[in-house]
């Protein structure tokens, strides 16, 4: 994909900085689409049949930022009636292992084909006003040949309105074939998503202490949510926990008591990624990077209740306090998926592959410590 000079770089901050100080008519008047709506009015309530809607991946972001740019893309697309023109995350092995590119138009297929590309103007997804200006804004644009930028980072909080497309796009995509999924079929698998140090590509990307203290859940949180499912879920395998996280094993160590523990330090963020999406449970993070693998998840997903994103309210998702705790009635009776070394060939679930709901061979978290007590004193 295309890459800015530092030259580009810099001026197009500056740019940004100085349009974000403006406020209403004045912040419209920067950006030339807002202009040819004035030209044009007499066209805005003709359909755009012949524009096309983009939404820029942000390069100097993570994978999870990214991907709900893409995703807000494919939602706004949507809603304003336009056909989504696909922008390449960050690396081609992210475009490739994610798949969310594949069957869909290219955004710059679309600029050698003579698209002109506009850029859209910010606007509140909650304010009804300024959702039918921008409407305005891309019908003025009808019997044209142009792509409808927005703009960089433009939100659409709820995110799951398009889950079914990129879980969908993400299970039949071809790098499904080298998954590695570690997961024993016979057992339900727990992934637990613990935040600490962000990692991209092998960088380590520094954060001020307002974004750590927005994202942070200490070890507490994520232990007692951990008790509580164990205590509370009535499966018919043994439980096997996994934990991924940037920090190093030692820094989690009171989870050793819990039974069979699998910390993940040693795997990269590709397959964190795909075992995530596979976990029977994941409990996820204030993290996108684990909500992303929720959304395209099929099991059951525990997440924190004070997040940015939204949740479907559904029977899969339980959602949990900031001290932890959460309804574990809703643990009750819920259906269980096949675990994580599902392809999307042979995604159906069948009868004998769902785990019952019943107490046969259920260990409560005190039988698991006594368990690994026990096989610590034979060692």
């Amino acid at each position: 994909m295309e890459k800015e000079t530092l030259l580009q770089k810099v001026n197009r901050r500056a740019w940004f900085e100085f349009r974000n100080r403006l406020k209403g008519k004045n912040y419209l008047l920067t950006f030339r689409s807002y202009w040819h709506y004035l030209l044009r009015k007499r066209k805005v309530n003709l359909p755009n049949t012949t524009s096309y809607y983009s939404a820029r991946p942000n390069i100097y972001a993570g994978i999870g930022h990214q991907m709900a740019n893409w995703i807000a893309g494919l939602w706004w697309s949507r809603q304003f009636g336009l056909s989504y023109a696909s922008i390449p995350f960050s690396t081609d092995k992210w475009d490739e292992f994610l798949g969310f590119g594949l069957n869909e138009v290219q955004y710059y297929d679309l600029i050698k084909q003579g698209y002109k590309v506009r850029r859209l103007p910010a606007f509140n997804e909650n304010n009804r006003e300024e959702v039918l200006l921008h409407k305005a804004i891309i019908n003025s644009y009808s019997g044209t040949k142009t792509i409808l930028l927005a703009i960089q980072d433009h939100g659409y909080s709820e995110q799951f309105g398009v889950m079914n497309d990129i879980k969908s796009k993400f299970k039949n995509a071809p790098a499904r074939k080298n998954n590695k999924i570690q997961y024993d079929k016979s057992k339900f698998n727990i992934a637990v998503h613990v935040r600490r140090t962000v990692i991209i590509d092998g960088k380590t990307i520094l954060e001020d202490n307002a974004a750590q203290k927005l994202r942070w859940l200490s070890n507490d949180y994520y232990e007692k949510v951990l008790v509580q499912v164990l205590e509370n879920i009535k499966v018919d395998k043994s439980i096997a926990v996994w934990l991924f996280s940037t920090g190093k094993a030692e820094e989690f160590a009171e989870f050793n008591k819990y039974g069979e523990i699998h910390f993940c330090s040693d795997m990269d963020e590709y397959q964190s990624f795909a075992h995530l999406v596979y976990a029977d449970m994941l409990i996820t993070s204030k993290s996108s990077f684990s909500y992303k693998p929720a959304l395209m998840n099929d099991g059951i997903k525990i997440c924190p209740r004070n997040f940015w994103h939204g949740y479907p309210d559904t029977k899969d998702w339980i959602l949990v306090e900031n001290d932890g705790t959460f309804d574990v009635s809703k643990l009750n009776g819920i259906e269980t998926t096949d675990n994580g070394q599902r392809t999307a060939d042979n995604g159906k679930k069948s009868k004998e592959q769902r785990a019952k709901t019943t107490d046969n061979g259920q260990r409560t978290a005190d039988d698991r410590r006594q368990t690994t007590e026990e096989e610590q004193r034979k060692k």
